[in-house]
Protein backbone atom coordinates (compact mmCIF):
# COMPACT_ATOMS: atom_id res chain seq x y z
CA UNK A 1 0.00 0.00 0.00
CA UNK A 2 1.13 3.55 -0.69
CA UNK A 3 -0.26 7.05 -0.59
CA UNK A 4 -3.07 7.36 -3.07
CA UNK A 5 -4.69 4.11 -1.87
CA UNK A 6 -7.25 3.30 0.81
CA UNK A 7 -6.30 1.24 3.87
CA UNK A 8 -9.74 0.08 4.93
CA UNK A 9 -10.69 -3.48 4.10
CA UNK A 10 -14.28 -2.66 3.18
CA UNK A 11 -13.40 -1.81 -0.41
CA UNK A 12 -9.76 -2.83 -0.65
CA UNK A 13 -7.00 -0.60 -2.05
CA UNK A 14 -8.21 1.82 -4.72
CA UNK A 15 -6.43 4.66 -6.45
CA UNK A 16 -7.57 8.04 -5.12
CA UNK A 17 -9.19 10.33 -7.73
CA UNK A 18 -9.64 13.33 -5.44
CA UNK A 19 -13.08 12.23 -4.25
CA UNK A 20 -15.27 14.03 -1.77
CA UNK A 21 -14.40 12.92 1.76
CA UNK A 22 -16.74 13.01 4.75
CA UNK A 23 -15.73 13.59 8.36
CA UNK A 24 -17.94 13.72 11.45
CA UNK A 25 -18.61 17.23 12.71
CA UNK A 26 -20.84 17.46 15.76
CA UNK A 27 -23.97 15.43 15.00
CA UNK A 28 -23.58 15.99 11.27
CA UNK A 29 -20.73 15.70 8.79
CA UNK A 30 -18.26 17.90 6.93
CA UNK A 31 -17.38 17.39 3.25
CA UNK A 32 -14.16 18.33 1.54
CA UNK A 33 -11.88 17.48 -1.35
CA UNK A 34 -8.11 17.59 -1.56
CA UNK A 35 -6.11 19.66 -4.05
CA UNK A 36 -5.30 17.51 -7.10
CA UNK A 37 -1.58 17.32 -6.28
CA UNK A 38 -2.16 15.66 -2.91
CA UNK A 39 -2.25 11.88 -2.55
CA UNK A 40 -4.29 10.32 0.23
CA UNK A 41 -4.70 7.18 2.24
CA UNK A 42 -7.97 6.74 4.12
CA UNK A 43 -7.65 4.69 7.32
CA UNK A 44 -10.88 3.28 8.67
CA UNK A 45 -11.67 0.54 11.12
CA UNK A 46 -12.45 -2.80 9.53
CA UNK A 47 -16.14 -3.40 8.95
CA UNK A 48 -18.07 -5.38 11.53
CA UNK A 49 -21.75 -6.21 11.60
CA UNK A 50 -23.64 -4.41 14.38
CA UNK A 51 -25.62 -6.63 16.70
CA UNK A 52 -29.15 -7.04 15.36
CA UNK A 53 -30.68 -7.12 18.85
CA UNK A 54 -28.40 -5.33 21.34
CA UNK A 55 -30.80 -5.81 24.25
CA UNK A 56 -30.84 -9.56 23.65
CA UNK A 57 -27.05 -9.61 23.37
CA UNK A 58 -26.76 -7.82 26.72
CA UNK A 59 -29.16 -10.32 28.29
CA UNK A 60 -27.11 -13.22 26.91
CA UNK A 61 -23.86 -11.69 28.19
CA UNK A 62 -25.35 -11.32 31.65
CA UNK A 63 -26.64 -14.89 31.58
CA UNK A 64 -23.22 -16.28 30.60
CA UNK A 65 -20.62 -13.89 32.05
CA UNK A 66 -16.90 -14.31 31.44
CA UNK A 67 -15.04 -15.70 34.46
CA UNK A 68 -17.84 -14.98 36.93
CA UNK A 69 -21.14 -16.35 38.20
CA UNK A 70 -24.18 -14.48 36.87
CA UNK A 71 -24.90 -11.18 38.57
CA UNK A 72 -28.20 -12.34 40.05
CA UNK A 73 -26.24 -15.08 41.85
CA UNK A 74 -23.69 -12.59 43.19
CA UNK A 75 -26.29 -10.13 44.50
CA UNK A 76 -28.25 -10.55 47.72
CA UNK A 77 -31.34 -8.85 49.02
CA UNK A 78 -30.48 -6.36 51.77
CA UNK A 79 -27.04 -5.62 50.30
CA UNK A 80 -25.95 -2.23 48.99
CA UNK A 81 -25.02 -1.99 45.32
CA UNK A 82 -23.27 0.72 43.33
CA UNK A 83 -23.08 0.97 39.55
CA UNK A 84 -20.39 3.29 38.18
CA UNK A 85 -21.35 4.47 34.70
CA UNK A 86 -19.57 6.64 32.16
CA UNK A 87 -20.12 10.39 31.78
CA UNK A 88 -21.36 12.27 28.72
CA UNK A 89 -17.87 12.39 27.15
CA UNK A 90 -17.98 8.62 26.58
CA UNK A 91 -20.13 7.16 23.80
CA UNK A 92 -21.18 4.25 25.99
CA UNK A 93 -24.81 3.00 25.69
CA UNK A 94 -25.49 3.31 29.41
CA UNK A 95 -29.23 3.73 28.77
CA UNK A 96 -29.13 0.08 27.67
CA UNK A 97 -26.48 -1.30 30.02
CA UNK A 98 -27.50 0.23 33.35
CA UNK A 99 -31.20 -0.82 33.17
CA UNK A 100 -30.06 -4.36 32.36
CA UNK A 101 -27.86 -4.41 35.47
CA UNK A 102 -30.68 -2.96 37.54
CA UNK A 103 -33.04 -5.69 36.34
CA UNK A 104 -30.54 -8.31 37.49
CA UNK A 105 -30.27 -6.66 40.90
CA UNK A 106 -34.05 -6.49 41.20
CA UNK A 107 -34.34 -10.19 40.36
CA UNK A 108 -31.88 -10.89 43.19
CA UNK A 109 -33.99 -8.91 45.66
CA UNK A 110 -31.85 -5.74 45.94
CA UNK A 111 -34.09 -2.80 46.81
CA UNK A 112 -34.10 0.48 44.90
CA UNK A 113 -33.10 2.41 48.02
CA UNK A 114 -29.99 0.24 48.38
CA UNK A 115 -28.68 1.15 44.93
CA UNK A 116 -26.53 4.17 43.98
CA UNK A 117 -25.72 5.09 40.40
CA UNK A 118 -22.38 6.92 40.34
CA UNK A 119 -21.44 8.93 37.26
CA UNK A 120 -17.71 8.43 36.68
CA UNK A 121 -16.86 12.02 35.80
CA UNK A 122 -13.23 11.81 36.97
CA UNK A 123 -12.16 15.46 36.98
CA UNK A 124 -14.62 16.49 34.27
CA UNK A 125 -17.43 18.85 35.18
CA UNK A 126 -20.44 17.42 37.03
CA UNK A 127 -23.15 15.99 34.82
CA UNK A 128 -26.36 17.93 34.36
CA UNK A 129 -29.82 16.48 35.11
CA UNK A 130 -30.45 16.36 31.37
CA UNK A 131 -27.21 14.42 30.79
CA UNK A 132 -28.06 11.96 33.55
CA UNK A 133 -31.45 11.37 31.94
CA UNK A 134 -29.82 10.97 28.51
CA UNK A 135 -27.19 8.53 29.79
CA UNK A 136 -29.52 6.40 31.92
CA UNK A 137 -32.97 6.99 30.46
CA UNK A 138 -35.51 9.28 32.18
CA UNK A 139 -37.19 6.46 34.08
CA UNK A 140 -33.97 5.21 35.66
CA UNK A 141 -32.69 8.72 36.40
CA UNK A 142 -35.93 9.54 38.23
CA UNK A 143 -36.24 6.23 40.09
CA UNK A 144 -32.76 5.79 41.57
CA UNK A 145 -30.27 7.92 43.45
CA UNK A 146 -27.80 9.29 40.88
CA UNK A 147 -24.65 11.14 41.97
CA UNK A 148 -21.41 12.41 40.42
CA UNK A 149 -17.83 11.70 41.41
CA UNK A 150 -16.36 14.16 43.94
CA UNK A 151 -12.61 14.01 43.27
CA UNK A 152 -11.69 17.00 45.44
CA UNK A 153 -13.94 16.29 48.44
CA UNK A 154 -11.88 14.27 50.92
CA UNK A 155 -14.97 13.44 52.99
CA UNK A 156 -16.41 11.50 50.05
CA UNK A 157 -13.27 9.50 49.32
CA UNK A 158 -11.84 6.39 50.96
CA UNK A 159 -8.06 5.97 51.21
CA UNK A 160 -7.12 2.49 49.96
CA UNK A 161 -3.36 2.77 50.22
CA UNK A 162 -0.54 2.98 47.70
CA UNK A 163 -0.06 0.72 44.70
CA UNK A 164 3.35 -0.86 43.95
CA UNK A 165 3.76 1.85 41.31
CA UNK A 166 3.34 4.51 44.01
CA UNK A 167 -0.20 5.58 43.08
CA UNK A 168 -2.33 6.85 46.00
CA UNK A 169 -5.68 5.09 45.65
CA UNK A 170 -8.65 7.12 46.83
CA UNK A 171 -12.06 6.06 45.51
CA UNK A 172 -15.52 7.53 46.01
CA UNK A 173 -17.09 6.31 49.24
CA UNK A 174 -20.33 5.23 47.55
CA UNK A 175 -18.35 2.75 45.45
CA UNK A 176 -16.04 1.43 48.17
CA UNK A 177 -18.76 0.96 50.78
CA UNK A 178 -21.07 -0.96 48.45
CA UNK A 179 -21.42 -4.69 49.04
CA UNK A 180 -21.55 -5.17 45.29
CA UNK A 181 -19.67 -2.83 42.95
CA UNK A 182 -20.36 -2.85 39.21
CA UNK A 183 -19.35 -0.70 36.26
CA UNK A 184 -20.15 -0.13 32.62
CA UNK A 185 -17.74 0.91 29.91
CA UNK A 186 -16.85 1.08 26.24
CA UNK A 187 -13.65 -0.61 25.08
CA UNK A 188 -11.92 1.72 22.62
CA UNK A 189 -8.38 2.98 22.00
CA UNK A 190 -6.95 5.09 24.83
CA UNK A 191 -3.84 7.27 24.86
CA UNK A 192 -2.32 5.80 28.06
CA UNK A 193 -4.36 2.72 29.01
CA UNK A 194 -3.99 1.11 25.58
CA UNK A 195 -7.71 0.48 25.59
CA UNK A 196 -10.34 2.17 27.73
CA UNK A 197 -13.12 0.39 29.59
CA UNK A 198 -12.69 -2.43 32.08
CA UNK A 199 -11.29 -1.20 35.39
CA UNK A 200 -10.83 2.38 34.21
CA UNK A 201 -14.46 3.48 34.64
CA UNK A 202 -14.06 3.00 38.38
CA UNK A 203 -10.35 3.60 38.87
CA UNK A 204 -10.31 6.96 37.06
CA UNK A 205 -13.98 7.92 36.77
CA UNK A 206 -14.66 7.48 40.50
CA UNK A 207 -11.17 8.37 41.76
CA UNK A 208 -9.85 11.16 43.90
CA UNK A 209 -7.68 13.85 42.40
CA UNK A 210 -4.46 12.35 43.78
CA UNK A 211 -4.91 9.07 41.88
CA UNK A 212 -5.84 10.88 38.67
CA UNK A 213 -2.81 13.16 39.11
CA UNK A 214 -0.45 10.22 39.55
CA UNK A 215 -1.70 8.23 36.57
CA UNK A 216 -1.62 11.28 34.31
CA UNK A 217 1.79 12.53 35.43
CA UNK A 218 4.81 12.94 33.15
CA UNK A 219 6.42 9.72 34.40
CA UNK A 220 3.53 7.81 32.77
CA UNK A 221 3.07 10.02 29.73
CA UNK A 222 6.77 9.81 28.87
CA UNK A 223 6.82 6.02 29.36
CA UNK A 224 6.85 4.27 25.96
CA UNK A 225 4.87 1.39 27.43
CA UNK A 226 1.82 3.57 28.20
CA UNK A 227 0.66 3.84 24.62
CA UNK A 228 -2.36 3.39 22.38
CA UNK A 229 -3.29 -0.23 21.83
CA UNK A 230 -0.91 -1.64 24.44
CA UNK A 231 -2.50 -3.41 27.40
CA UNK A 232 0.24 -5.82 28.52
CA UNK A 233 3.21 -4.41 30.46
CA UNK A 234 1.49 -1.03 30.54
CA UNK A 235 2.08 0.83 33.82
CA UNK A 236 -1.09 2.90 33.47
CA UNK A 237 -3.20 -0.22 32.95
CA UNK A 238 -1.45 -1.90 35.89
CA UNK A 239 -2.41 0.96 38.21
CA UNK A 240 -6.07 1.09 37.19
CA UNK A 241 -6.42 -2.67 37.58
CA UNK A 242 -4.87 -2.55 41.06
CA UNK A 243 -6.98 0.47 42.07
CA UNK A 244 -10.19 -1.18 40.88
CA UNK A 245 -9.33 -4.35 42.78
CA UNK A 246 -8.73 -2.34 45.96
CA UNK A 247 -12.01 -0.53 45.39
CA UNK A 248 -13.84 -3.84 45.20
CA UNK A 249 -14.96 -3.84 41.57
CA UNK A 250 -16.60 -7.22 41.13
CA UNK A 251 -18.44 -7.22 37.83
CA UNK A 252 -18.45 -5.23 34.59
CA UNK A 253 -20.73 -4.88 31.59
CA UNK A 254 -18.80 -3.42 28.63
CA UNK A 255 -19.25 -3.06 24.89
CA UNK A 256 -17.32 -2.42 21.70
CA UNK A 257 -19.11 0.02 19.38
CA UNK A 258 -18.55 1.41 15.90
CA UNK A 259 -18.29 5.04 14.80
CA UNK A 260 -22.10 5.29 14.62
CA UNK A 261 -22.30 4.12 18.24
CA UNK A 262 -23.84 0.82 17.19
CA UNK A 263 -22.91 -2.10 19.44
CA UNK A 264 -20.64 -4.71 17.88
CA UNK A 265 -19.90 -6.93 20.88
CA UNK A 266 -20.90 -7.22 24.54
CA UNK A 267 -19.19 -8.94 27.45
CA UNK A 268 -20.00 -9.12 31.14
CA UNK A 269 -18.32 -10.66 34.14
CA UNK A 270 -14.90 -10.59 35.79
CA UNK A 271 -13.38 -7.11 35.34
CA UNK A 272 -10.18 -8.32 33.70
CA UNK A 273 -11.40 -11.41 31.86
CA UNK A 274 -14.40 -9.68 30.25
CA UNK A 275 -12.24 -6.67 29.38
CA UNK A 276 -9.59 -8.85 27.71
CA UNK A 277 -12.26 -10.61 25.68
CA UNK A 278 -13.42 -7.26 24.30
CA UNK A 279 -9.88 -5.94 23.73
CA UNK A 280 -9.11 -8.92 21.50
CA UNK A 281 -12.18 -8.16 19.41
CA UNK A 282 -11.52 -4.41 19.38
CA UNK A 283 -8.01 -4.95 18.06
CA UNK A 284 -9.33 -7.00 15.17
CA UNK A 285 -11.35 -4.06 13.87
CA UNK A 286 -9.64 -0.87 15.11
CA UNK A 287 -6.00 -1.61 14.19
CA UNK A 288 -5.38 -1.04 10.47
CA UNK A 289 -2.17 -0.82 8.40
CA UNK A 290 -1.00 2.41 6.76
CA UNK A 291 2.22 3.38 4.95
CA UNK A 292 4.85 5.63 6.52
CA UNK A 293 4.11 8.95 8.23
CA UNK A 294 2.18 11.58 6.27
CA UNK A 295 2.83 15.26 5.69
CA UNK A 296 -0.77 16.04 6.62
CA UNK A 297 -3.04 13.99 8.87
CA UNK A 298 -6.75 14.84 8.86
CA UNK A 299 -8.63 13.49 11.87
CA UNK A 300 -12.38 13.25 12.45
CA UNK A 301 -13.86 13.33 15.94
CA UNK A 302 -17.60 14.12 16.06
CA UNK A 303 -20.04 14.12 18.99
CA UNK A 304 -19.63 13.70 21.94
CA UNK A 305 -15.86 14.19 21.88
CA UNK A 306 -15.84 17.36 19.81
CA UNK A 307 -17.83 19.47 22.26
CA UNK A 308 -14.69 21.01 23.76
CA UNK A 309 -11.06 21.55 22.84
CA UNK A 310 -9.77 19.36 25.68
CA UNK A 311 -11.52 16.30 24.25
CA UNK A 312 -10.87 17.26 20.61
CA UNK A 313 -7.13 17.45 21.22
CA UNK A 314 -7.13 13.69 21.81
CA UNK A 315 -7.36 13.14 18.06
CA UNK A 316 -4.12 15.04 17.48
CA UNK A 317 -2.23 13.38 20.32
CA UNK A 318 -3.49 9.88 19.45
CA UNK A 319 -2.07 10.16 15.95
CA UNK A 320 1.06 12.21 16.61
CA UNK A 321 2.12 10.27 19.72
CA UNK A 322 1.38 6.76 18.50
CA UNK A 323 4.11 4.17 18.96
CA UNK A 324 5.14 5.06 15.41
CA UNK A 325 4.08 8.70 14.86
CA UNK A 326 1.74 9.13 11.92
CA UNK A 327 2.64 12.73 11.04
CA UNK A 328 6.17 13.58 9.98
CA UNK A 329 8.16 16.25 11.87
CA UNK A 330 7.04 19.66 10.68
CA UNK A 331 3.78 18.28 9.31
CA UNK A 332 0.17 19.29 9.89
CA UNK A 333 -2.65 17.73 11.91
CA UNK A 334 -6.08 19.02 10.85
CA UNK A 335 -9.10 18.37 13.07
CA UNK A 336 -12.62 19.65 12.31
CA UNK A 337 -14.56 20.26 15.54
CA UNK A 338 -17.29 22.56 16.82
CA UNK A 339 -15.90 23.02 20.35
CA UNK A 340 -19.17 24.63 21.39
CA UNK A 341 -18.16 24.36 25.06
CA UNK A 342 -14.83 26.10 24.46
CA UNK A 343 -12.01 24.36 26.29
CA UNK A 344 -14.50 22.67 28.63
CA UNK A 345 -15.71 23.81 32.04
CA UNK A 346 -14.48 21.00 34.30
CA UNK A 347 -11.52 21.36 36.65
CA UNK A 348 -9.25 19.38 34.34
CA UNK A 349 -10.34 21.22 31.22
CA UNK A 350 -9.75 24.61 32.84
CA UNK A 351 -6.27 23.56 33.96
CA UNK A 352 -5.53 22.51 30.39
CA UNK A 353 -6.70 25.89 29.13
CA UNK A 354 -4.66 27.86 31.64
CA UNK A 355 -1.47 25.92 30.93
CA UNK A 356 -1.84 26.23 27.16
CA UNK A 357 -2.87 29.88 27.20
CA UNK A 358 -0.48 31.25 29.80
CA UNK A 359 2.77 29.58 28.73
CA UNK A 360 5.03 31.63 26.44
CA UNK A 361 5.62 28.59 24.19
CA UNK A 362 5.30 24.82 24.13
CA UNK A 363 8.91 24.21 25.20
CA UNK A 364 8.08 26.06 28.43
CA UNK A 365 5.14 23.70 29.06
CA UNK A 366 7.34 20.64 28.51
CA UNK A 367 10.21 21.83 30.68
CA UNK A 368 7.98 23.06 33.49
CA UNK A 369 6.00 19.81 33.55
CA UNK A 370 9.09 17.63 33.72
CA UNK A 371 10.69 19.76 36.43
CA UNK A 372 7.67 20.39 38.64
CA UNK A 373 4.92 18.02 37.53
CA UNK A 374 1.36 19.30 37.19
CA UNK A 375 -2.16 18.78 38.54
CA UNK A 376 -4.51 16.36 36.73
CA UNK A 377 -6.14 17.80 33.65
CA UNK A 378 -2.97 19.67 32.82
CA UNK A 379 -1.54 16.44 31.41
CA UNK A 380 -3.44 17.22 28.23
CA UNK A 381 -1.45 20.45 27.91
CA UNK A 382 1.75 18.41 28.36
CA UNK A 383 0.67 16.00 25.63
CA UNK A 384 -0.35 18.76 23.27
CA UNK A 385 2.94 20.54 23.89
CA UNK A 386 4.70 17.34 22.81
CA UNK A 387 2.56 17.29 19.67
CA UNK A 388 3.04 20.99 18.90
CA UNK A 389 6.77 20.70 19.39
CA UNK A 390 6.79 18.45 16.31
CA UNK A 391 3.84 19.52 14.17
CA UNK A 392 1.20 22.19 13.60
CA UNK A 393 -2.38 21.55 14.71
CA UNK A 394 -5.27 23.22 12.87
CA UNK A 395 -8.80 23.16 14.32
CA UNK A 396 -11.40 23.68 11.58
CA UNK A 397 -14.83 25.21 12.11
CA UNK A 398 -14.60 25.76 15.86
CA UNK A 399 -17.02 28.12 17.56
CA UNK A 400 -14.13 29.57 19.59
CA UNK A 401 -11.32 30.45 17.14
CA UNK A 402 -9.75 32.98 19.53
CA UNK A 403 -9.45 30.32 22.22
CA UNK A 404 -7.93 27.86 19.73
CA UNK A 405 -5.29 30.46 18.84
CA UNK A 406 -4.64 31.22 22.52
CA UNK A 407 -3.95 27.51 23.01
CA UNK A 408 -1.20 27.66 20.37
CA UNK A 409 -3.21 25.88 17.71
CA UNK A 410 -4.35 27.37 14.41
CA UNK A 411 -8.05 28.13 13.83
CA UNK A 412 -9.39 27.77 10.30
CA UNK A 413 -12.92 28.47 9.14
CA UNK A 414 -12.97 25.78 6.45
CA UNK A 415 -11.07 22.71 5.30
CA UNK A 416 -10.01 24.59 2.16
CA UNK A 417 -8.39 27.24 4.34
CA UNK A 418 -6.62 24.62 6.47
CA UNK A 419 -5.33 22.73 3.42
CA UNK A 420 -4.12 25.95 1.82
CA UNK A 421 -2.15 26.76 4.99
CA UNK A 422 -0.50 23.35 4.93
CA UNK A 423 0.16 23.43 1.20
CA UNK A 424 1.69 26.89 1.45
CA UNK A 425 4.26 25.69 3.96
CA UNK A 426 4.84 22.08 2.91
CA UNK A 427 4.46 22.35 -0.86
CA UNK A 428 1.92 20.91 -3.23
CA UNK A 429 2.81 17.22 -3.45
CA UNK A 430 1.81 16.36 0.12
CA UNK A 431 0.98 12.90 1.37
CA UNK A 432 -2.25 12.93 3.34
CA UNK A 433 -3.57 10.42 5.86
CA UNK A 434 -7.32 10.78 6.47
CA UNK A 435 -8.66 9.11 9.62
CA UNK A 436 -12.43 9.76 9.64
CA UNK A 437 -12.87 8.37 13.14
CA UNK A 438 -9.56 9.11 14.82
CA UNK A 439 -10.58 7.96 18.29
CA UNK A 440 -11.85 4.61 17.02
CA UNK A 441 -9.03 3.77 14.63
CA UNK A 442 -5.46 2.70 15.33
CA UNK A 443 -3.40 3.18 12.16
CA UNK A 444 -0.26 1.07 12.35
CA UNK A 445 2.68 1.89 10.07
CA UNK A 446 3.68 -1.19 8.09
CA UNK A 447 6.32 0.22 5.75
CA UNK A 448 9.09 2.64 6.62
CA UNK A 449 10.30 3.20 3.10
CA UNK A 450 9.51 6.40 1.21
CA UNK A 451 8.28 7.98 4.45
CA UNK A 452 10.45 11.02 4.86
CA UNK A 453 7.72 13.25 3.42
CA UNK A 454 7.68 15.74 0.63
CA UNK A 455 8.01 19.46 0.45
Amino acid sequence: MSYGERSDSATGPSRSRQPTFHLPYGDSSLRFSLPPTMQAVVAEARPATPLSDPAQAVAEALAAPVGSPPLRELARGGERACIVFTDITRACPDSLLVPALLDELEQAGVRDEDIILLCGTGLHRPSTPEEKAAKLGPRVAARYRVIDNSPQDASRLVDLGITPQGAPVRIHRAAVEADLLLSTGVVEPHQFAGYSGGSKTLAIGAAGEALIAHTHGPQFLDDPRARLGRVDDNPFQDVVVDAARRGGLGFILNVVADDARRILRVAAGHPQMAFRDLVAFARSIYEVPVPGPADIVIAGVGFPKDVNLYQVSRAASYLALAAAPLVRPGGYLIVPARCQEGAGSGVGEQRFLKAMRDAPDVRFILGNARRRGYPPGQQRAFLMAKVLDQARVVIVGSECPELVAACKMIPAATMDEALALAEGELGKACRVLIVPHALLTLPVITQASDSAGTS
